[in-house]
């Protein structure tokens, strides 16, 4: 058997290291991978990016099933390409994906449908947006409304900061076309987290929860990044807010393609405020696994990967029966100097001890250059520890970044800290065996 997984970042490497262990396929295949997958021995590089290419490809070698990660292939239709072709392929159309690839088109998916979520007003006009923001108290989220990785949300509470953002975006062209329309959202108060299900068009399995950290310093200030770091479970997802956010969140929004045309087959990532009262809305959605929120649920998982997927391409999620590692994982990102604004490539990276059941680091922007591994992207690395509880995965993953050297190579060290000092008792279910049911 033969799989494909099409991405070369962290996400990407951990999918695969999961499918390779989870089956006895001949060969995975990553394109166009990294140099982690490189040296994983269950794993091949593939230098392909052009999705016509790729399909061709896929049917060539008779791969039994591909696994997109990145979002530029969802928008750029990969998935309608494979399907064209008769290839099986897991990830949603060009059109379902607008959900992500369009901030603008997603907000007015979630009014139509009474999904929660925060006021915005789209503007491609800078006159017209900062004489909305001058008419406003705050705080601001802008956003733009196209794929920035990561970097298109600026959340400020002054004035000033906020007109700086939407000149950049909609006068300096400083995010290109993604940032050519822009939202100005109301600011959501509470504490987020990440939601991410997988979809076979109509059933829905929603798989483990966990938390990201989107800001590049400790103490969640300085810029958004693509996630400095992640854990499951998280906390703060109670029993009843996981069965809020699917009543009020998830089944809309799957109802709502169905409804619209667009039946929708991938995993889909609903990103959570929630509030002190136990309120949730969507802060967003994305049409993939989180990163660096896959790397800990991967890792935690129990259930064969590669089973999940084919269920899920035959339209029978409502068949799978999911299991969860009891312990906690924790992921932490290690990223190159000037990450997120200007980040330096060519960096030699020394010190990634090998994998052992406890630890593994995933790769994102690495390379090899001769026999050396060197930086290539801004986020480099992904720690990710499994502990019997949060305390016991940030000691394994910590203890292992402090092996790990680059020039300029930075990270946060706060990971995991909110969920550490969390009272909230459903924290000890990490504790209690094996669990067929998300947290």
């Amino acid at each position: 058997m033969k799989l494909l997984v099409i991405g070369a970042g962290g996400r990407e490497h951990a999918l695969a290291w999961r499918l390779s262990r989870d089956s006895c396929p001949s060969k995975v295949f990553v394109a166009s991978g990294n140099a982690g997958t490189a040296a994983d021995p269950g794993l091949v590089n593939l230098p392909l990016a052009n999705p016509n290419a790729l399909a061709n490809f896929a049917e060539r070698e008779k791969v039994r099933f591909t696994v997109v990660g990145p979002e530029s292939f969802l928008a750029d239709g990969i998935v309608d390409i494979f399907r064209a072709r008769g290839q099986r392929i897991f990830g949603p159309t060009r059109d379902a994906a607008r959900l992500e690839t369009s901030k603008d088109f997603a907000k007015r998916f979630m009014l139509r449908h009474n999904i929660p979520t925060a006021f915005s007003e789209t503007f491609t006009d800078a006159m017209l947006a900062h004489d909305y923001v001058d008419a406003k108290p705050g705080p601001f989220v802008i956003k733009a409304d196209g794929l920035a990785s990561g970097k298109g949300v600026v959340v400020t509470s002054t004035h000033n900061a906020a007109h700086c953002a939407i000149d950049d975006m909609l006068i300096r062209g400083k995010l290109g076309a993604a940032g050519s329309r822009v939202l100005i959202e109301d600011f959501l108060e509470g504490e987020e987290a990440s939601f991410i299900v997988m979809v076979d068009g109509k059933n829905i399995l929603p798989l483990a929860s966990s938390q990201d950290h989107k800001r590049i310093f400790d103490g969640d200030r300085g810029p958004n990044t693509g996630g400095m770091g992640a854990y499951s479970p998280a906390p703060v997802v109670t029993p009843e807010v996981h069965g809020k956010v699917m009543r009020e969140i998830i089944c809309p929004a799957i109802r709502g393609l169905v409804a619209e045309g667009m039946p929708y087959v991938g995993f889909l990532y609903a990103g959570l405020m929630i509030g002190d009262d136990g309120s949730v809305r969507t802060v967003e959605f994305n049409c993939r696994m989180g990163d660096p929120e896959a790397q800990p649920i991967l890792m935690r998982l129990k259930s064969n990967l590669p089973t999940l997927i084919e269920l899920a391409l035959e339209g029978k999620l409502d068949q799978a029966d999911v299991e969860w590692d009891h312990r906690t994982a924790l992921g932490v990102v290690i990223a190159a100097s000037g990450y997120p604004e200007t980040p330096r490539k060519g960096d030699v990276i020394t010190g990634i001890p090998e994998e052992t059941e406890e630890v593994k680091v995933f790769h994102a922007g690495t390379t090899m250059r001769g026999d050396e591994t060197v930086t290539s992207g801004g986020r480099v690395l992904c720690v990710t520890a499994l502990g019997e509880n949060i305390h016991h995965a940030r000691e394994n993953a910590y203890a292992t970044v402090d092996k790990i050297r680059f020039d300029g190579m930075q990270f946060r060290k706060d990971i995991g800290n909110r969920a550490a000092n969390s009272n909230d008792p459903s924290i000890d279910e990490s504790e209690k065996g094996v669990l067929k049911r998300p947290l």
